[in-house]
């Protein structure tokens, strides 16, 4: 596992690079998108086990944090998905750089899933496949979602929690909204993320995309109906998977912050396939 920066200077990103095994190299890579947020660090963990198997057994992986996140530079305030998008294709080029493989697999989870349908149909070299794993497809329900998860999170730190929390949740829509559990959001990154929408995309690359989601998302099946009816060539296979990983709660009791069969089944779906 090597620790680098990359990317051009005005816009330096952080990754750590997992070279294949010694040995066992097979041609493939396989790209790491993260959440957002809190998303992100508490799947941090599931990350990097899921890095370091991939390499195990002849896949180069390259997991990364977009500017402003994580140990890349710039502050929480900088990011928004424009950016974050370009960031992405920069990291498949480095990625292609180091790996020198012959074919290459997006894997993206939540936000970072949904950048990276964004991104794949200006990725040069083209990528060869997406998997996607609960992307965010209704912004407006996920930017709420961050709003309760952070109001649980204030009345769980404090012995006695303020009662005016929920109160301003139930009547002010705009309240809590310009930050989500200890990571700001700026009003360019909530209006592109309020702007979210289960329709189909203009355009959709590559023509293989496995989407992992719990079985009663609705927003990934109208995603999926409406893109298979405009983009006719488009291989898209929807994947039920119901799984205990909380995105947005503390570890504790009953919480794996790294299930075994979502491990293996993400590993599965990134390498277990042409």
């Amino acid at each position: 596992m090597t620790p680098f920066f990359f990317g051009p200077q005005e816009r330096r990103l952080f990754g750590m690079y997992h070279p294949p095994a010694a040995g066992r190299a097979n041609g493939t890579a396989a790209l790491l998108c993260y959440p957002f947020g809190q998303e992100a660090i508490r799947s941090h963990r599931f990350f990097r086990l899921l890095a370091e198997r991939l390499s195990r057994q002849g896949v180069a992986v390259l997991r990364f944090d977009y500017h402003g996140t994580g140990d890349a530079p710039g502050d929480d305030d900088d990011g928004d998905l424009a950016g974050w998008t370009t960031d992405v294709r920069e990291a498949h080029r480095e990625l292609l750089r180091a790996s020198g493989a012959m074919r290459i697999t997006w894997f993206g989870a939540r936000l970072g899933g949904t950048l990276a349908l964004a991104a794949a149909p200006q990725a040069s070299p083209p990528v060869q496949r997406l998997v996607l794993w609960d992307p965010v497809f209704d912004g407006p329900s996920y930017l709420e979602a961050l709003r309760h998860a952070h109001v649980h999170e204030l009345e769980s730190g404090f012995c006695i929690p303020d009662p005016a929390w929920r109160r301003a949740l139930a009547r002010d829509a705009t309240s809590f909204t310009h930050e989500s559990l200890g990571f700001a959001i700026s009003p360019r990154l909530r209006e592109q993320v309020g702007a979210l929408r289960a329709a189909a995309p203009e355009q959709l690359a590559p023509h293989r995309i496995t989407l992992i989601a719990r079985p009663d998302d609705a927003a990934s099946r109208q995603w999926t109906q409406a893109s298979t009816n405009r983009h006719a060539a488009a291989q898209i296979t929807v994947r039920a998977f119901e799984h205990p990983l909380e995105w947005t709660s503390n570890a504790g009791t009953n919480n794996e912050l790294v299930p075994a069969e979502a491990l293996q089944t993400m590993i599965g779906e990134i390498h277990g396939q042409p």
